[in-house]
């Protein structure tokens, strides 16, 4: 009987030395990294859409339009590649008061800035060439991958410095990282304009308040304990 239990004493240690082997003493933290930087360049989104009550040379009016735009973007020093159509539509509508047919035409141009100081000339321009629409004006950095390269490492390094303030309150040290990834299913960096309000008074020049570009990224770290 004593044989038995001792054996059984032996297993169980045996059994205890396995698993805090198999799962050591570890800390799980989020590591949050942040970089700002003001945007260099800037993509404005513009349609040309024209209506009438037949079909006929419909097209061809919004076309005409299209094609001074684009000759207008192409004298302004745009490359080429800066610019793109989004989509083009012909469409039929019918309205149910009157009982009548009206077609609406429109196509969508994107077109990528990388000389701010081109900015205000070609939006004043744009709107002479004939564009109706501006569907949107979003500024980015050029520099993208690098910053968001940087914002990783502060991310990591953060969430080193967590695990060392909850390491020292245990009365412990933080050892090797086993584990490193990000939190979020996206690379995608956070983007947020902290200022863009447009300002047409007669005191300014400019149309436009570049403000700031905020970068995150957030990983989580798992330190072995020691």
């Amino acid at each position: 009987m004593k044989k038995v239990k001792l054996f059984l004493i032996a297993i169980m240690t045996t059994a205890t030395l396995a698993a805090q082997t198999a799962n050591p003493p570890s800390i799980d933290v989020q590591g949050e990294g942040t970089v700002h930087i003001v945007p260099d360049e800037v993509t404005i989104k513009v349609r040309v859409e024209h209506s009438a009550n037949e079909v006929k040379g419909l097209k061809e009016k919004n076309d005409q339009v299209v094609r001074e735009v684009l000759k207008f973007v192409k004298n302004s020093g745009i490359s080429e590649k800066d610019v793109r159509t989004e989509y083009m539509n012909l469409n039929k509508n019918y309205d149910y008061n009157t009982k009548k047919y009206s077609y609406s035409a429109n196509q969508s141009l994107s077109i990528r800035v990388r000389d701010l100081s081109k900015y205000e000339s070609l939006m004043r321009g744009l709107l002479e060439s004939g564009i109706n629409r501006i569907d949107g004006v979003s500024f980015a950095s050029s520099e993208k991958e690098k910053l968001e390269s940087e914002a990783r490492k502060k991310a990591v390094q953060n969430a080193k410095i967590k695990a060392e303030e909850f390491a020292s309150v245990l009365g412990q040290k933080v050892g090797k990282a086993i584990y490193v990834g990000e939190s979020q299913a996206s690379i995608e960096p956070r983007m947020m304009m902290r200022s863009m309000a447009a300002d047409y008074s007669a005191e300014s020049d400019s149309s436009m308040a570049l403000g700031e570009m905020e970068i995150k990224a957030r990983v989580s770290v798992k330190f072995l304990l020691e």
